[in-house]
């Protein structure tokens, strides 16, 4: 289109402004790693089993690494398909929140729910954002066990969540409690 950008794929891109864009008849958005990421720790948290179709897998590898250590099958089709499943309770594992193509922090809350459900105890260090634990206390309504203590929190794991009202303070927060909705048990006392 004629932009004139430079220093894709290091910590500082440069662009000097030019007179117009050119029209560009076709585009094609890159897939949402955090949306297939969701996905593939719901059916982790979920003990389920879930194909994503128009993935870039590559985008997934750190992600893809933790799900297998929590002892998930994955498998990668052809590069642009992942399937999870998960049969058993998941193992408990240990992340650190970074840059890609580290851990993303967007995921950091869904993992949270992958983790509050695992054998074990398992640990976030989130060392991007501040205040990215404020749906601990939403799990933990759900019956979860879960320490949060500055930028790190330490997952207890239980054998079941169980259906809570609970308040999403964000986006991914939002997405990580849809999930522990979807793999608790009904609880009639609390809703």
């Amino acid at each position: 289109m004629g932009a004139n950008i430079m220093g894709a794929g290091t910590d500082r891109i440069r662009i000097q402004g030019v007179k117009e864009l050119k029209k560009n008849e076709t585009y094609s958005v890159v897939p949402d790693q955090i949306e297939a990421g969701t996905f593939m720790l719901a059916a982790v948290a979920t003990r389920g089993d879930i194909l994503i179709k128009n993935c870039i897998t590559k985008h997934l590898e750190s992600v893809t690494a933790k799900i297998i250590e929590m002892g998930a099958d994955v498998e990668d089709i052809e590069g642009s398909a992942i399937r999870v499943s998960c049969n058993k309770r998941p193992n408990k594992v240990n992340i650190k929140t970074l840059p890609y193509p580290g851990f993303p922090t967007d995921l950091q809350p869904q993992m949270g729910v992958a983790m509050a459900v695992a054998n074990g105890t398992s640990i976030i260090n989130e060392s991007i954002w501040d205040s990215r634990f404020q749906y601990v206390e939403e799990l933990n309504r759900m019956g979860a066990r879960i320490t949060a203590q500055g930028k790190v929190a330490f997952f207890e794991g239980v054998d079941k969540l169980v259906g809570a009202p609970v308040y999403a303070t964000d986006l991914r927060a939002g997405a990580a409690l849809v999930i522990a909705g979807i793999a608790a048990e009904r609880n009639n006392t609390n809703l």
